[in-house]
C-alpha cells in the first residue's frame, strides 16, 4: 500500500492564525501581546517545517524586535484605526523589483496579509483611535533562508512569508515549484535572458562560469513543470543544462526526473543508438547511461550519443510545449565543447 503523505499549511495560514489570537489578545487586555505557533510537519520539499512562527503587537512600536534592514510597514487603514506590519527577526525584506511584493516592504505575500488586514478590519469596529504596530518574525529565519533563493531575488534578513490556498500539497512538492515560479519571475522582471535552468550541482557550477547567478534556476527533478511556468510567463529563451543520465529521462518522457518516478528504459535507448548512430551497446555489462558512454567514447562516438540525446529530448520538450523557447544541452557534451 502506497503511504498517503501528509498535507499542511503555509507559512501564511500558520501566521494569519497566531495574528487572530494576538489581536484578540491585545484588544481584550491593551498588554503588548505575543503569539507562537510551530509550523506543522507534512511530506512537501520544505524547509520551513516546524519551524517556530511569532507574531507581535502592541501600541508603541519599540516593543517590537524588527529585521535591521531599513523598510516600510505595510499599513491597514479602517475608520480612525491604523494597523502597521512589520518584518520582524527572521521575516525578509524585498529589496529588489520582480516579486509579488515591491521592494522596502516586508517579505509576506499580499495573500496571507489581506487576510491579516481583514481580521483587523473586522475585529477592531467596535474601537476607535487604534494605532497598532505588529511584526511577524521566523525563529532563525535568517539561517534557515539561506537554505533557499532568498538572497539572490532580493530577500534579505530572512524568510517569506508565503501562501495563496493555505493548504500546502506535498504531492506536486508545492513549495519548491513556488520557489522555482518565483526565481522565473523575477528573472524576467529583471529582464535576466536567458534563462539557464540546472538540474544538479555541477550544471549549476559550469553555468555560473558564464551566466550571473541571477538568471540561473536550480529546478531539481521538476523539469515539466518548470518549463510550463516558462511557458506560461512567455520567458524568451531558456537553457536547460543536465548531466546525460537525467537528459536521458527527459527524452524518455520523464516529467520528473527523481528516480521514484521511474528509471530508464535501456532497451529502447539500446534500439535508439543502434537507429541513429549505427552502433549496438552491450547492455546487459553497462546498464548505466555512463556506462554506455564510456564505451562509446573508446571508439569515437560518445559525441554522437550526446547529440543524439540532446536532440531528442529537444523533441520531447516540444511535443510538451509547442510554444516554449527551450535548448536542452548535456553537461558532459557542454563542458568540452563550451556554450
Amino acid at each position: 500500500m502506497s503511504k498517503v503523505l501528509k498535507r499542511g499549511y503555509t507559512t501564511g495560514a500558520h501566521t494569519y492564525m497566531i495574528f487572530n489570537s494576538a489581536l484578540d489578545y491585545f484588544l481584550s487586555t491593551k498588554l503588548v501581546s505575543i503569539s507562537k505557533t510551530n509550523k506543522m510537519d507534512n511530506d512537501d520539499l520544505d524547509v520551513t517545517k516546524n519551524c517556530e512562527i511569532v507574531v507581535t503587537i502592541s501600541d508603541k512600536v519599540d516593543d517590537l524586535r524588527l529585521n535591521v534592514t531599513p523598510h516600510n510597514a505595510q499599513v491597514c487603514v479602517q475608520g480612525s484605526n491604523k494597523l502597521s506590519i512589520y518584518a520582524g527577526l527572521g521575516v525578509g525584506v524585498v529589496t529588489k523589483k520582480g516579486l509579488k511584493i515591491t521592494p522596502d516592504f516586508p517579505a509576506i505575500n499580499p495573500t496571507p496579509l489581506n487576510a491579516m488586514f481583514d481580521i483587523f478590519k473586522k475585529l477592531s469596529l467596535d474601537y476607535e483611535n487604534l494605532d497598532l504596530h505588529c511584526s511577524v518574525s521566523i525563529t532563525d529565519g535568517e539561517n534557515i533562508s539561506k537554505q533557499t533563493a532568498n538572497s539572490k531575488v532580493g530577500v534579505v534578513g530572512g524568510l517569506s512569508i508565503l501562501g495563496t490556498t493555505g493548504i500546502v500539497k506535498p504531492v506536486s512538492s508545492s513549495a519548491y515549484i513556488d520557489s522555482v515560479r518565483t526565481e522565473i519571475e523575477f528573472a524576467k522582471e529583471n529582464e535576466f535572458n536567458p534563462l539557464i535552468f540546472t538540474l544538479g550541482n555541477s550544471a549549476f557550477r559550469v553555468s555560473k562560469e558564464s551566466y550571473d547567478e541571477a538568471q540561473i534556476v536550480e529546478v531539481a527533478n521538476f523539469v515539466y513543470d518548470s518549463i510550463e511556468i516558462a511557458t506560461q510567463k512567455e520567458i524568451k529563451k531558456v537553457i536547460f543544462v543536465c548531466g546525460i543520465g537525467k537528459m536521458t529521462k527527459v527524452y524518455q518522457g520523464f516529467k520528473n526526473t527523481h528516480n521514484r518516478f521511474g528509471t530508464i528504459d535501456f532497451v529502447q535507448l539500446k534500439e535508439d543508438i543502434k537507429n541513429e548512430i549505427g552502433y549496438e551497446v552491450d547492455i546487459e555489462s553497462t546498464l548505466t547511461v555512463k556506462g554506455i558512454s564510456q564505451e562509446l567514447e573508446k571508439i569515437g562516438l560518445v559525441n554522437d550519443l550526446y547529440t543524439m540525446i540532446a536532440k531528442k529530448a529537444n523533441e520531447q520538450i516540444k511535443q510538451w510545449f509547442p510554444t516554449s523557447n527551450v535548448e536542452a544541452l548535456i553537461l558532459e557534451q557542454s563542458e568540452v565543447t563550451g556554450w
